[in-house]
């Protein structure tokens, strides 16, 4: 960490050093005078042992009340400074959930759903949360983001415990029935592009993390792709289910009468896993599959490689003095405590205190 140059936020209040400025002076007189004293004293006094005095006597107390003001008198300035230092590297990660119809395919258990909410748990506790970023995206036909860019956990989880058993999508809705990647990978886009508008360019490194089954695409997921390139925003693709696949359950129509758009025989959905791959390798990503490998090391790899195409370098932060001031100040007073005799020095102590205090809610 590099310290830069000290700067007051209040700089109208070092005036307050000029007017301590002539009882510094007045000290030094003091000691002066004293000193003198004490020598002219120990050679006209005879005594048969040595006599030893004090080099400030109750000088001191006074002193100490005269460090206390000044340190107060500079913490009232709010003296600040600018710290730089190395940028750790950051992920923001846009995490998209297929929640169509074949989702609730039960080929590995509990379903595709939980399973899939399953592993988007561990992606979250293998984050750091300090510099790394998630948001959270459901599609079918239509895309529903549920949460902007975070680095609170707790958000994340409270929209997992409410989708955690099946997704938001109704069977009974025809748009439940298509998985378009495209619409997921726009709005996965816009909330990148929103947290811009509301907190400015990232450094960090950004990825969309889609778990899907691949099932009945629609849309151009390559322009959504393209897209994502563009703003430097590689996708990784997690497959969930198997090639055995299974049916898709059939929903419980109102009355019994099955819309004409759901006649015909039970839909068999398997895992597409070549065409998923192919999204992966044209957005510049990678391709996974649950239960290939353990959702721990996916997470770590794909956060490991997010997070190794950030911005790296200094990064300045403001860095508030003014408490250090302050407690130089506190601890003065409380030497001048302990060197302090008389009565009346003691009531001087609580004045300055209560400065102290004043102070403390002046810049607070």
């Amino acid at each position: 960490m590099q310290i830069g140059p000290l700067r007051f936020d209040e700089p109208l209040f070092l005036w307050l050093l000029a007017a301590l400025a002539p009882l510094y002076a007045l000290w030094v007189r003091q000691a002066v005078r004293r000193r003198r004293a004490v020598r002219q004293y120990l050679a006209t006094r005879t005594v048969p042992v040595r006599e030893r005095l004090g080099r400030g006597g109750d000088l001191w107390f006074w002193l100490l009340v005269l460090a206390a003001a000044t340190t107060t008198a500079i913490a009232l300035a709010r003296p600040v400074t600018v710290a730089r230092v190395v940028r750790t590297a950051g992920a923001d990660v846009v995490l998209l959930i297929d929640g169509s119809a074949s989702m609730r395919v039960t080929d590995v258990p509990p379903d595709r759903w939980r399973r899939a909410i399953r592993f988007v748990r561990t992606f979250a506790e293998t984050l750091s949360w300090r510099e790394d970023r998630v948001a959270l995206g459901l599609f079918a036909h239509y895309a529903a983001p549920q949460l902007r860019l975070t680095k609170d956990p707790n958000a994340l989880f409270f929209f997992l415990d409410h989708l955690g058993e099946a997704p938001p999508f109704r069977l009974e809705v025809d748009t439940t029935w298509d998985t378009n990647l495209e619409t997921g990978l726009y709005w996965g886009l816009r909330l990148l592009e929103k947290n811009e508008e509301l907190y400015g360019p990232s450094a960090n490194g950004k990825a969309f993390v889609v778990l899907t089954d691949g099932q009945t695409w629609s849309g151009n997921v390559r322009d959504s792709i393209e897209s994502a390139l563009a703003r430097g925003v590689s996708t990784y693709v997690i497959g969930v289910g198997t090639l055995g696949g299974g049916q898709i359950p059939e929903p419980e129509w109102p009355y019994g009468v099955v819309p004409i758009w759901a006649e015909g025989d039970p839909i068999y959905s398997v895992l597409d896993r070549s065409s998923l791959q192919e999204v992966a390798l044209a957005a510049r990503g990678r391709y996974f599959e649950i239960d290939r490998e353990s959702d721990r090391e996916i997470a770590l790899r794909i956060i490991q490689e997010v997070r190794g195409r950030s911005a790296r370098g200094l990064q300045e932060q403001t860095v508030d003095l003014y408490w250090y001031f302050l407690m130089a100040g506190a601890v003065a007073l409380g030497l001048a405590l302990a060197v302090t005799r008389e009565q009346v020095q003691r009531w001087w102590q609580v004045a300055g205190v209560v400065a102290a205090l004043a102070a403390l809610i002046a810049v607070t």
